[in-house]
């Protein structure tokens, strides 16, 4: 083949070509992003709904089901998982990998508006959507705290001034602010003093609502002036709350002070979180699928120090944690591996051709290689991550061989007496097919990974491709540049010239002969070896342990806690207290976030969860050992229990679990489903091979169930409707009001008293109007089932 002959004629131009190879590879390597691993996770959109007060029945039958009707039908959708729980609605919708996650946004958009007329006309938001995977970790964890303001007031300027600007950066799915402290008026009701006025809570819930609006009032347009209406008809004090009259009894008003309590409080009073062992306000960002992790913490780190300066000076903003730390490190280490490669390869070639000029011909095909590697990445769309890397890295071995191979020949007919020049030519025509045999059987190899389908196909075929097109680039590099290079060897290597002037050189090669001619006399024995070997590397593969992907440990655990399913909040808050204050103790644990509390990923009051952010890896065990010696110390404690993970860069999974592994079970029936749990949880407990075994799928938290006598109430005028109502506008912290502000908007929550919340024996404080005006108790009305 005369494919090198035109590069070994024409030196300049094919110095130049060189030359724009590196240039263009030099800046496609400053543009590659760098990130842990290739995006290949799925598109994942979450959908939730609040409805304070209803339990999961109701949103399950009143929200989940409606919603999972239209939003089944989307096309593309692979998977929808939904959980319904006390005053929430969850659902996680995983869609084909080539589905572009904006397009799938507009689809879920869509759905939640056709099924919109089917929810509940009390709802006090609609459905919210984001497009983040509830099961990955946050990727930037920030704490807000401060020593003079309260953290309700520290929650909206952190919800006004901070979650609105994160969320608007360029791969930003979600920000959570953890805490429920999002400020709000409660109008506590004592069921007494309504009781005295004869007043019902649905007659206070009626007249606040009628007492506060907030609409368009119209304006006045004369021949010369124009003027907008205003108006007081929204109330936002608590003062003018207290002030407001409900209704009059005995000719005279009576006003909400009267027969109530009207606070500021916490929107969802049973919501906490911690900052270590002190109460704070966390934002948990999270990326959208697919973004890269590290552009999204750098666009949050260049941002933080203005929303910092727009708050007050009293406000602690502290990065708890910081995905991206571990990356950094593992990537630039597997840059330093890359760099001593390159040394070593260059060394070696050294050390076996002895000649400076010699080594430099094919040690200029490893960064030129790597160049024009990087070009085409950077056209593909690849970024620098540990998987790339480690294909550069195992390059630098194979594209030095063609490189070799074509010097070897040009030096044979060298030694043999021929000019440089003319050598050069007659070389590289006959090796020019032996190196394009050569990249084809080593791309051959990568055939089946560039080919493989699904996320694991996703996640090698960047490593797949990046191998190919660095040995493709060698290949060029060594059929132009090197026979070209050749041509310019000094006349110091001619024929005649020792071979081995290096006593250990000789030594080596006298050796190599010994042991060759010994293999050659006894070939059968050698070729009984290999096969041997050959099979002993087929029965291996049944021994070596295999897995989908190495355990990270990029120094951050997320721990799920779990109690009793009849937990209260007090407790529970109580229970995860101790166990952070355990937690902290170990030395291997720098901070750590908590929250407890129902919110969209703690479906009950008797789940946590926690963020736990381990000290640097040199001074730390591995982070399996971290977690098994807290197992073991936080074993003993009583009430809660605790379940352990390192946080993976890689997060195939849409649902939150408890463990390394999970499964699920479907059954047409609860009944049967909580039949067949136990059963496989208790044969799965008995092999020895998996341990802490554990079900999402539990016995309801205790439930009060009344049945409404609907003979007496009808016989006294009063509705179905009227008895629910009541209820829900006791116990269900019920949203009857929006606040709007200019730049937020606040709830006013209706309940009785605490004091009448605890104990089912409360019902018999509340009464409901009968069509004759008479109040009659509502516990007369209801029977404990």
């Amino acid at each position: 083949m005369k494919v090198s002959t035109p590069f070994i004629q024409r030196p300049v131009a094919t110095s130049m070509l060189m030359f724009a190879l590196l240039l263009v590879g030099i800046v496609g390597f400053m543009r590659l992003p760098v990130s842990a691993l290739p995006e290949v996770e799925y598109p994942t959109i979450q959908v939730r709904t609040f409805y304070p007060g209803a339990g999961p029945e109701v949103i399950e039958s009143t929200i989940t089901a409606p919603l999972e009707k239209q939003l089944g039908q989307i096309s593309g959708l692979t998977q929808m998982s939904s959980s319904s729980a006390y005053g929430v609605s969850t659902i996680t919708l995983r869609f084909n990998l080539d589905l572009n996650i904006d397009v799938a946004e507009q689809q879920v958009q869509a759905a939640i508006n056709t099924a919109y007329t089917y929810l509940p006309r009390d709802l006090p938001t609609p459905p919210v959507y984001n497009k983040s995977n509830p099961a990955d970790a946050p990727v930037m964890t920030l704490a807000l705290t401060s020593d003079s303001l309260p953290l309700i007031a520290v929650h909206d300027l952190a919800d006004t001034r901070l979650a609105q600007k994160i969320s608007q950066l360029a791969g930003v799915g979600l920000v959570n602010l953890n805490g429920g402290l999002k400020p709000a008026i409660h109008i506590k009701a004592n069921p007494t003093s309504l009781a005295a006025y004869g007043i019902s809570l649905e007659e206070l819930r009626s007249s606040l609502t009628l007492a506060t609006v907030n609409q368009a009032k119209g304006s006045f347009d004369g021949p010369e002036i124009a003027m907008t209406i205003l108006a007081n008809d929204q109330i936002m004090t608590l003062d003018d709350f207290r002030h407001q009259i409900v209704a009059y009894r005995n000719q005279g008003p009576v006003r909400v002070e009267d027969i109530a309590e009207v606070t500021e409080a916490p929107e969802n009073r049973r919501q906490a979180s911690m900052l270590n062992d002190r109460p704070a306000v966390i934002l948990a960002i999270h990326r959208q699928p697919g973004a890269n992790t590290l552009k999204v913490v750098d666009s949050i780190k260049a941002i933080l120090p203005e929303l910092e300066a727009g708050l007050p000076g009293d406000i602690d903003i502290q990065e708890v944690s910081d995905r991206t730390m571990t990356t950094r490190a593992s990537i630039s280490k597997v840059e330093q591996e890359l760099m001593t490669t390159i040394a070593l390869v260059v060394m070696v070639i050294y050390l076996f051709l002895r000649s400076v000029p010699a080594t430099l011909i094919p040690s200029l095909s490893v960064p030129l290689s790597l160049a024009g590697t990087f070009a085409a990445m950077y056209g593909l769309g690849y970024s620098l991550n540990n998987l790339t890397l480690m294909a550069l890295t195992i390059a630098t071995g194979f594209v030095v061989d063609d490189a070799i191979v074509m010097l070897e020949n040009i030096m044979r007919y060298i030694e043999k007496g021929d000019s440089p020049r003319k050598a050069a030519i007659r070389g590289a025509g006959e090796i020019g097919f032996t190196i394009l045999s050569l990249t084809a059987s080593l791309i051959a190899v990568l055939i089946p990974l560039l080919f493989m389908g699904d996320v694991l196909g996703r996640l090698f075929r960047e490593f797949a491709m990046t191998l190919t097109l660095a040995i493709l680039v060698s290949a060029l590099v060594s059929l132009t540049l090197t026979p070209m290079l050749a041509t310019f060897l000094p006349r110091a290597l001619v024929a005649g010239e020792p071979l081995e002037p290096w006593l250990l050189m000789r030594k080596i090669h006298a050796y190599y002969e010994t042991s060759l001619g010994y293999a050659l006399d006894r070939s059968r024995y050698v070729i009984l070896m290999a096969l041997g070997l050959l099979l002993l590397t087929f029965g291996l593969i049944f021994v070596v342990p295999k897995g989908f992907f190495p355990v990270q440990d990029i120094g951050l655990l997320v721990g799920m806690t779990e109690a009793d399913p009849s937990i209260g909040f007090e407790a529970m808050q109580a229970h995860q207290k101790a166990l952070a204050a355990r937690i902290l103790k170990d030395p291997a644990v720098d901070s750590l976030t908590s929250h407890v509390g129902i919110d969209g990923t703690n479906t009950t009051l008797s789940e946590g969860r926690l963020l736990i952010t381990l000290k640097p890896y040199e001074s730390r065990e591995i982070a399996t050992q971290v977690i098994a010696r807290l197992n073991a110390d936080l074993s003993t404690m009583e009430g809660i229990r605790l379940h352990l993970q390192p946080v993976q860069d890689l997060t195939i999974e849409d649902r939150i679990s408890q463990a390394q592994y999970q499964f699920t079970i479907e059954a047409p029936e609860s009944s049967l489903l909580e039949q067949w749990n136990s059963k496989i949880v208790d044969a799965l407990s008995s092999l020895h091979e998996i341990k802490d075994v554990h079900s999402n799928y539990a016995s309801s938290s205790r439930t009060l169930e009344l049945q409404i006598d609907r003979d007496t109430a009808s016989r006294l005028g009063i509705t179905t409707e009227a008895i629910a109502q009541t209820l829900y506008d006791a116990f269900g912290q019920r949203q009857i009001i929006t606040r709007y502000s200019q730049i937020n908007q606040y709830r006013v929550i209706l309940e009785v008293d605490g004091r009448f919340q605890s104990d089912p024996e409360s019902i018999q404080n509340l009464y409901v109007p009968a069509s004759n005006g008479r109040s009659i108790p509502l516990s007369g009305l209801l029977k404990e089932v």
